[in-house]
C-alpha cells in the first residue's frame, strides 16, 4: 500500500508518494493500493486539476482510504470536495482540509518513503504494486 501526494510545487511529505500530474496520480491510482491520498487542485498552467482526479476516482470507484484537500484554491477545494463526496462509498474518510499531523506522523511511522516524482519512479512505484 502507498500513501499518494499530487502537487506540482510542493514538498511531498515523508512516507507519500509524490505525484507531480493529474496523469502520474491516476496511473498510481489504477496500479496501486492506497491508504492516503491529498490532492491538489491547479497543477500548473494549462494542464488538468486536481479535479480531473477527483472525478476519475468518483467515476471508477476507485477510493483510497482516506482523501485530503491541500490546495490552496478555495473553489478548486469545493469542486472536488463536492464531487468526491457524491459518490463517497461507507468508511472511506473524505477531508477538505490538508494532512493533520496525526496522519502525516503515520505515514512517516509506515516506513514507506515517498519517490520523489517523475516518470521512472511512478514506472518502479507501478511495478512495485503489481
Amino acid at each position: 500500500m502507498i500513501h499518494l501526494y499530487l502537487d506540482d510545487y510542493r514538498t511531498c511529505p515523508e512516507g507519500f508518494t509524490l505525484a507531480r500530474t493529474a496523469e502520474e496520480c491516476i496511473l498510481l491510482l489504477q496500479t496501486s493500493q492506497v491508504g492516503m491520498l491529498s490532492l491538489d487542485y491547479d497543477l500548473g498552467w494549462n494542464q488538468p486539476t486536481g479535479y480531473e482526479v477527483a472525478a476519475w476516482i468518483a467515476d471508477n470507484g476507485k477510493f483510497p482510504q482516506e482523501i485530503y484537500l491541500h490546495t490552496s484554491s478555495s473553489e478548486g477545494k469545493q469542486q472536488m470536495y463536492k464531487r468526491l463526496s457524491d459518490a463517497l462509498p461507507e468508511g472511506v474518510k473524505l477531508s477538505g482540509s490538508p494532512l493533520t499531523d496525526e496522519a502525516l506522523l503515520a505515514a512517516a511511522a509506515a516506513g514507506k518513503p515517498g519517490f520523489g516524482g517523475g516518470g521512472a519512479d511512478i514506472e518502479a512505484a507501478a511495478a512495485d504494486e503489481s
